[in-house]
């Protein structure tokens, strides 16, 4: 039982979570006559073994952690010719240290009574509870003992084998590691799929290689064996012969796909993404029911944006595997990617049913779908849904949205006010998301009461910085928007939108033309979006240049149909003496955007 018990606790080598009762128990039992002096006993009438290292796993039992499995031996606890007195005060001694958590104690007891006993139960006892103490140096000295007392002793070879794992000590380990092997044919594939791991902890990847590599020599005909080469060829840099491994373990068993997957993420690291598509489409081709390579090339193809292509293989799959998590959902978000709304809200409703954990991204990808077909109450109970992740804090905006869209501003409040928040920069979104529906509710003083909250201890946040100066504007505090924008500018020397609004708000307030002319010219440089050319407009028409100022509205107008770029071009068209065309421009802009307030102010100044 070797494999299994390494592998279930190898984070301590051995014997992590063995009680001192068990071993009482155990040692109860042998006491009534079930143990024996030799290497190998008999079994206990108990179901369970009553060999404390080991817990009681049946012969058939798959192997934990991926470790190989092999069949328990249970030796004795006692000496065959009894105890004297000395040792059994020490057996005691040993037991209640056990009992009451002090293994250093029982350590100790232990290696004495073994060196005076040399009895194979208790040297192997002995070497159970230095592991469990961490004394591996006398551990392996009372491995090497019993080995002296004992020669053929396969346990002992089998514990000190585990020893030297544990020690990284390899030299002349290889051929323990066989014979072992040879014992349990019946798990020889599955300890070798288990053999890298068992030196996963060791750096000299080299070293490792050699063992393996002499181990795999024995089994020429095996699969796994120069798969296993193959692993560890890798793991030590040797790439070449790894790919040549792999090639000649699929070429053993073509069917078997993990060699075949093996050489798809080799060539997909070392060569090519491309090289290992086209390997894997070879791969497929000759074997079309194969999950795990099939579901690597859906994966390539996705990550190589060729969407069409995956979606083949993901459909291929789902047929076969139906109701798989790891399929449903990718081919629910390939239908998001293409469009293809039906089909992309099918897979991952059917997701929500498959799998328990973390449901949040289905849930907010459904919730936009439902947005999209105007099904309100839907798309809000989805979003709601969202409890995790990096699509939580964008889900309770969009249901929040959703919400004062209805008017429903005070629940909309009260959901902001309820998002849990993790880092600085989010408790900052939402107090932004915030502010801005307090802003288009014309609550202006109000939005930037709340944003002033936030700015007070996050002086130097940029978009505090910014929102809080445009904020200041509809309050009235020209002196803070200069500010803050001047301020935003010493941050973010290529913030064009920085420059535009202070630029702008020289501009509409008529003072300052020249300077505000520069800090939108510079804007300009750094971007030539909408808002930037309509400021660029609206200077030039401060300054009289009207013509210029027309070619600078239309130009933003093209860019961007808002409102208040109309409401300029109106003004200048009317400027020129061209009022027939500004009447008409701006009647039917009041007829697009019936809200405007700006273009209002544009109608009343011009029309009447």
């Amino acid at each position: 039982m070797f494999w299994k018990f390494f592998g279930r606790f190898s984070a301590l080598f051995l014997f992590i979570g063995f009680s001192a009762l068990a071993m009482n128990l155990a040692f109860a039992d042998a006491a009534t006559g079930d143990a024996g002096g030799s290497d190998t006993p008999g079994a206990s009438n108990s179901s369970e073994s009553s060999n404390p290292s080991e817990p009681p796993v049946s012969d058939t039992s798959p192997s934990v952690s991926g470790a190989p499995a092999v069949p328990a031996k249970k030796p004795g606890l006692l000496p065959n010719d009894g105890l004297d007195s000395v040792s059994v005060y020490q057996l005691l001694l040993a037991e209640v240290a056990l009992q009451r958590g002090d293994v250093a104690t029982a350590s100790a007891a232990y290696a004495d009574l073994a060196l005076r006993t040399r009895d194979a139960a208790v040297m192997e006892r002995s070497i159970i509870v230095s592991s469990l103490a961490k004394r591996l140096t006398a551990a392996r000295e009372i491995a090497e003992l019993w080995l002296d007392v004992d020669p053929r002793s396969e346990r002992a070879q089998d514990l000190l084998a585990r020893l030297k794992i544990h020690s990284r000590e390899l030299d002349g380990l290889a051929p323990a590691l066989i014979r072992m092997f040879k014992q349990n044919g019946e798990s020889l594939p599955d300890n070798f799929l288990s053999l890298n791991r068992m030196f996963a902890d060791n750096p000299d990847r080299q070293a490792v290689l050699k063992v393996i590599e002499e181990v795999g020599e024995a089994f020429p005909d095996l699969p796994e064996a120069h798969y296993a080469v193959a692993l560890a060829a890798e793991a030590a840099g040797r790439f070449d012969y790894a790919l040549s491994e792999a090639r000649r373990a699929q070429e053993l068993r073509p069917e078997w796909d993990r060699p075949a997957l093996f050489q798809a993420q080799f060539l997909s690291r070392r060569v090519s993404k491309d090289d290992a598509i086209e390997f894997l489409k070879g791969y497929v081709g000759d074997h079309p029911d194969v999950r795990n390579p099939r579901l690597f090339l859906a994966r390539l193809l996705l990550g190589n944006e060729r969407y069409a292509d995956a979606r083949v293989h993901f459909e291929h799959l789902a047929k076969l595997h139906p109701d798989d998590p790891e399929i449903i959902y990718p081919l629910g978000l390939l239908g998001v990617q293409q469009d293809d709304l039906v089909m992309a809200e099918a897979r991952l409703k059917h997701f929500l049913t498959l799998t328990r954990g973390n449901k949040s991204t289905a849930c907010f990808y459904l919730g936009s779908i439902a947005e999209k077909g105007n099904r309100i109450d839907e798309a809000i109970s989805y979003y709601a849904s969202v409890t995790r992740g990096n699509s939580y804090l964008p889900a309770q905006f969009r249901r929040v949205r959703l919400m004062v869209a209805r008017g429903q501003i005070t629940e909309a409040r009260r959901i902001l006010s309820g998002i849990q928040t993790r880092t600085d920069e989010e408790l900052v979104q939402v107090g932004l998301v915030e502010a801005d529906f307090l802003r288009k509710a014309g609550e202006h003083q109000a939005a930037f009461d709340l944003l002033e909250g936030l700015f007070a201890k996050r002086a130097d946040n940029q978009e505090l910085l910014y929102q809080t100066a445009l904020l200041a504007e509809k309050i009235g505090r020209m002196d803070l928007l200069e500010t803050r924008l001047r301020r935003l500018i010493e941050l973010r020397p290529n913030s064009a939108q920085a420059y535009n609004a202070l630029g702008y708000s020289f501009a509409d307030r008529n003072i300052r033309l020249s300077e505000a002319r520069e800090l939108i010219e510079t804007a300009l440089k750094l971007s030539e979006e909408g808002p930037i050319l309509d400021s660029m407009g609206w200077v030039l028409f401060r300054q009289g240049e009207f013509s210029s100022a027309l070619s600078y509205l239309e130009r933003a107008r093209k860019n961007l149909d808002d409102p208040e770029i109309v409401a300029h071009i109106g003004e200048v068209l009317w400027a020129l003496g061209r009022g027939d065309e500004a009447r008409r421009l701006l009647l039917d802009a009041r007829r697009r955007f019936p809200d405007s307030e700006v273009l209002q102010a544009a109608i009343e100044r011009i029309l009447h």
